[in-house]
């Protein structure tokens, strides 16, 4: 029988968890303030550009929108999404919205990180700065996702646990996180998250 861990829902820098849950720090990554250099400092070649700008701004007031309801049926979360605004749940990364499966401990979210983007630490050159300095050592590239650059990113990989955390570059300066967890492996996890977040690229094209 395989057991669960409790999905938990993040917050900035994945340093501050929300009441209830686990000891172990999971979510979608945001980088603290000293994450990246002074505006000055050169910029890692290795950081993916985006040549098309999404707007995301239609759903930073209803982040839960962003994923539409046929998608996050099809993986079986069918209870309406747990809204969470930057003043109310997590913090400095920016908005963003959780579902869960009700009994099994299986949860996506989605982070859409204008708060990283407001502090000058915004996109994956944010999250490759957080990578660089230590705060998430594990970083992989990850599969384009609707022709939008990628990356696995997380304290460690927690993957083969089922918990798959992916940013997908949707601007320069901005990143929206997705994460998958309470899932059976790597596989599972990640396909979730690779769905939700092609979704979410999708619906920003034709927002």
């Amino acid at each position: 029988m395989t057991v669960r861990l409790p999905a938990c829902v993040a917050v900035a820098a994945v340093l501050l968890l929300l009441a209830g849950c686990s000891s172990e720090k999971t979510g979608s990554a945001s980088p603290a303030p000293n994450a990246s250099a002074s505006p000055g400092a050169s910029v890692n070649p290795d950081v993916p550009k985006v040549s098309a700008p999404l707007d995301v701004s239609k759903y930073t007031s209803k982040p839960c929108d962003i994923v539409p309801a046929s998608v996050l049926s099809s993986l079986r979360f069918t209870d309406a999404g747990d809204t969470q605004l930057r003043d109310n749940g997590f913090g400095a990364g920016g908005p963003g919205c959780a579902w869960k499966i009700s009994g099994e401990g299986v949860s996506m979210q989605v982070i859409i990180a204008t708060g990283n983007r407001d502090r000058g630490l915004g996109g994956l050159t944010g999250l490759y700065g957080a990578h660089e300095n230590g705060q998430f050592p594990f970083l992989e590239k990850a599969p384009d996702v609707e022709g939008y650059p990628a990356i696995y990113i997380d304290k460690k990989d927690r993957r083969p646990n089922g918990n798959c955390s992916l940013d997908v570059g949707v601007a320069d300066d901005l990143a929206i996180g997705v994460y998958a967890g309470g899932y059976e492996g790597q596989q599972d996890s990640c396909a979730a998250a690779q769905k939700v977040a092609a979704a979410v690229v999708t619906t920003l094209k034709g927002a």
